[in-house]
């Protein structure tokens, strides 16, 4: 696997998926995995975009679940060939939906997949419906655990917050 900068990839075909990813946990994975089985059907590269710090820490202290290295060493596991790491920081948070639009064209995506609350840009100015007019897009329906709740980094982080390291470790499927 190749790890790369922002603006530091070019490809003349790819299949993305973009998300914070913290925590790596098994609805990202459940994510991941159809994105590479998607590249692979499709003869593409398999991408991740991911940002460090994830905007949630960087905007409201949220508590980083993995590294740099463990979130990148658990994404490599599931087969990914490329990660492009943005660091998530005052400059970069300058920047708008266009150079984002822009960046991601150097990847020439087939197919990108990213939550449905995706936003992106300067002030949050670009949305999902936004890079679809440019791209294919799969939005993600959320994963859910067996309780029937929807497994995220904030759900794991408030359950470790709370001592409940034994309902957080299943949501996250790595120890």
């Amino acid at each position: 696997m190749k790890i790369h900068q922002t603006e530091g990839l070019k490809l003349n075909g790819s299949v993305i998926a973009i998300g914070a990813f913290d925590g790596v946990h098994r609805g990202h994975q459940s994510v991941l995995r159809e994105m590479v089985k998607d590249s692979q059907v499709e003869g593409l590269p398999s991408v991740v975009y991911t940002f460090y710090p994830p905007p949630r820490s960087y905007f409201q202290g949220a508590k980083i679940l993995t590294s740099p290295e463990k979130k990148i060493q658990l994404i490599k596991s599931l087969g990914v060939e490329h990660v492009v790491v943005a660091q998530f920081n005052e400059r970069y948070l300058q920047r708008t939906a266009d150079d984002f639009l822009e960046e991601l064209s150097l990847l020439n995506p087939a197919k990108i997949f990213v939550g449905d609350d995706f936003r992106f840009g300067h002030k949050r100015s670009g949305d999902v419906q936004l890079l679809k007019e440019h791209f294919p897009v799969q939005s993600i329906n959320p994963i859910c655990s067996t309780d029937g709740e929807r497994i995220s980094s904030t759900r794991i982080r408030e359950l470790i917050l709370q001592g409940k390291q034994e309902q957080a470790v299943p949501l996250l499927g790595w120890t």
